[in-house]
């Protein structure tokens, strides 16, 4: 082949381009990326598998890619291939990627600063990032911790409920994902694998309750909640609002609120860890409070920084009061807060509101639910489809190979997903939710020819 006949890459786009494969993922450039990553990466993850179908070479496995460019939904790898990608940072790309907004502001704010002192010496945009995440709170008055991640928050979440109440003891849910640092992996409970390892160094006054997706699960689980509270040490109820990581389902209509009355009532804290359903996600704008939940404490981050790391433990002013004691209690760290991510989480606070994303999750969302629910239900190896606003996942369990398999179809046809569940059996769809609807519509159709391939 000359130069001449070879095709030309795939033209930068604005970002809603429908998917165009020009070599089979993963292509060369990908192969060559991932063996350099095997080699310099710490080997997470469970133990490769070794059939030559199923690996590149070494232990990078055969379904992956490696980024080179993204622009609103689209990502292109380093081979030329662009994606539609519904999977947007695990939820976190909530403007999508390279917003134009999130790009301005980080242009005029690094040349201005890029680190202030911690609390001691703020910056501007730190604390004005933190007046607008207060007033996103249920109740006037509330207090601001920034972070660095989900995570974070939620280590400051937890550690604000044992100086508010004094009692070590926490209430968490099965299939829950709050972070993999020390204090919130003790309440993390996605897999096993995860917390076994670590459990002599971890807090073991965690108890688990079933995540509820029926009334009659809700009402067992308010009822071991109640039990729990009898035991006197519980100062924290924590729980996902809609469970993430663990497959997107929604608990049952009145469940957080009457969750959030029994914690209250029974002296613990209510921690809503909104970090993947917040800010739109879900179709609300905190999905706890929409549906009837007095939270004490909201945890935020993901989309909170369209792209940049941070995140933010929120609470009200009587509960956070408990910071100030002497000797001096601190949660802090040295890049909490800094300038260029609090100027990218006020820009995309900014066009969250501007542009109705909220609103439009919640009605674009049920619309491609219903389509996928139309397009998916019946077909062997799909056991439902659930979620709310643009946070979806399609149970295929009973499928052979579970949802890596259909996630390596789909990446041929140029969709990117995520998986999710305690087996990884759930495909997780969290796109932008800036995403042309006609974009929703195709992955609809290529999910369905996946699965029936």
């Amino acid at each position: 082949m000359s130069f001449s006949e070879i095709p030309p890459p795939p033209e930068v786009d604005p970002g809603n381009d429908e998917p165009a494969i020009r070599t089979r993922p993963p292509g060369p450039q990908s192969r060559t990326w991932l063996t350099r990553a095997a080699r310099v990466g710490a080997p997470m993850g469970p133990l490769p598998q070794r059939e030559p179908s199923k690996v590149v070479r070494a232990d990078v496995p055969a379904g992956s890619i490696v980024y080179a460019t993204g622009k609103g939904s689209n990502v292109i790898d380093v081979d030329g291939n662009r994606y539609v990608d519904l999977a947007a940072g695990f939820g976190a790309l909530l403007l999508g990627h390279a917003h134009p907004r999130i790009l301005k502001v980080l242009e005029l704010q690094a040349p201005r600063l890029l680190q202030a002192l911690g609390d001691v010496y703020p910056s501007e945009p730190k604390i004005a990032l933190s007046d607008r995440l207060a007033a996103l709170f249920p109740e006037p008055g509330a207090r601001v911790i920034l972070g660095q991640s989900g995570a974070d928050a939620v280590s400051a979440a937890l550690k604000t409920a044992m100086l508010f109440t004094g009692k070590p003891g926490v209430v968490a849910f099965s299939g829950g994902y709050h972070g993999l640092s020390y204090g919130p992996l003790a309440a993390t409970a996605l897999r096993a694998g995860y917390r076994e390892p670590f459990l002599p160094q971890l807090n073991p006054a965690v108890s688990f309750v079933d995540y509820p997706s029926t009334e009659e699960e809700a009402g067992a689980a308010l009822e071991r909640v109640r039990f729990e509270l009898g035991r006197g040490n519980l100062g924290a109820v924590l729980i996902e609002p809609v469970l993430g990581r663990g497959g997107c389902v929604p608990p049952p209509s009145g469940f957080l609120a009457e969750l959030s009355r029994i914690a209250k009532a029974g002296g613990a804290l209510f921690i809503a860890d909104e970090i993947w359903s917040g800010l739109g996600r879900a179709g609300h704008l905190l999905y706890s409070v929409a549906e009837g939940a007095r939270p004490d404490v909201i945890c935020l981050g993901k989309g909170l920084g369209g792209g940049l790391p941070i995140s933010a433990c929120i609470g009200s002013a009587d509960v956070m009061q408990a910071w100030r004691r002497e000797p001096e209690v601190v949660h802090t760290s040295t890049f909490a807060g800094a300038p260029l991510a609090c100027c990218a989480a006020i820009a995309t606070l900014d066009v969250i509101s501007r542009d109705g994303l909220v609103e439009r999750s919640a009605r674009v969302g049920a619309g491609w639910l219903a389509a996928l629910r139309s397009a998916l239900e019946g077909l062997p190896g799909v056991d439902g489809v659930r979620g709310a606003g643009m946070m979806i996942g399609i149970d295929v369990q009973s499928r052979t190979g579970g949802a890596p398999r259909l996630m390596r179809a789909l990446l041929e046809r140029g969709y990117i997903v995520s998986s999710g569940g305690g087996s990884r059996e759930v495909i997780v769809l969290t796109p932008p939710l800036t995403i042309a609807e006609a974009l929703l519509e195709g992955a609809a159709l290529a999910l369905r020819e996946a699965i029936h391939g």
